[in-house]
């Protein structure tokens, strides 16, 4: 860890032996706040050897600013919490309809509420970042299993980024691992 004491940032997920899962929620020059998900938060070393990187989040030098640690409070809670947040619509989809044609002409067509549909979507993702989490914080997982399987779970966002027009703000977009073409 102590290589890359001047890079975690802001919403990075981390490890603790001895507190367990937590989120870096303030930068100082030597040290991190980090809100543990059973211990509140407490401030520890960027050097200290009990602290593992699981998923690296706004990589900087800097010392971050209140306001960043406002954001990443709520990023926190909507990553760590069984809870689904309200995920706006883009405003041209609000009220539409989406029409299923089956290729045999004589069945009817089935009309779904984009809303409807979108707020499914929406559900899925929040579930699979619940089973990130979960996968992430196992304790009886190797790292290689849960490498081996956080690669299906992004693979899966990948395929889901179809779905991306229907959300209003990009924040919020399906993003798989950029470098695959397989999707």
């Amino acid at each position: 860890m102590e290589d890359q004491q001047l890079v975690l940032g802001i919403g990075t997920r981390l490890q603790h032996t001895q507190f367990g899962p937590g989120v870096i929620v303030g930068v100082r020059y030597a040290t991190y706040f980090i809100s543990f998900i059973n211990h509140g938060i407490k401030e520890v070393d960027k050097a200290d050897p009990n602290l593992d990187e699981i998923i690296p989040e706004n990589v900087t030098a800097e010392v971050e600013t209140a306001s960043a640690v406002e954001k990443s409070l709520l990023k926190i809670l909507r990553q760590w919490s069984d809870t689904t947040e309200i995920v706006p619509i883009g405003d041209k989809w609000l009220g539409g309809m989406m029409s299923l044609h089956t290729a045999d002409k004589t069945l009817k067509p089935k009309e779904i509420p984009i809303d409807d549909f979108f707020h499914k979507i929406v559900m899925l993702r929040d579930r699979l970042r619940v089973l990130e989490q979960n996968i992430n914080s196992h304790k009886k997982l190797s790292d290689e299993d849960k490498v081996n399987i956080q690669q299906y779970i992004t693979r899966c966002y990948g395929s889901l980024t179809t779905f991306n027009v229907l959300f209003k703000n990009k924040e919020n977009w399906f993003v798989g691992d950029k470098g695959s073409r397989d999707d």
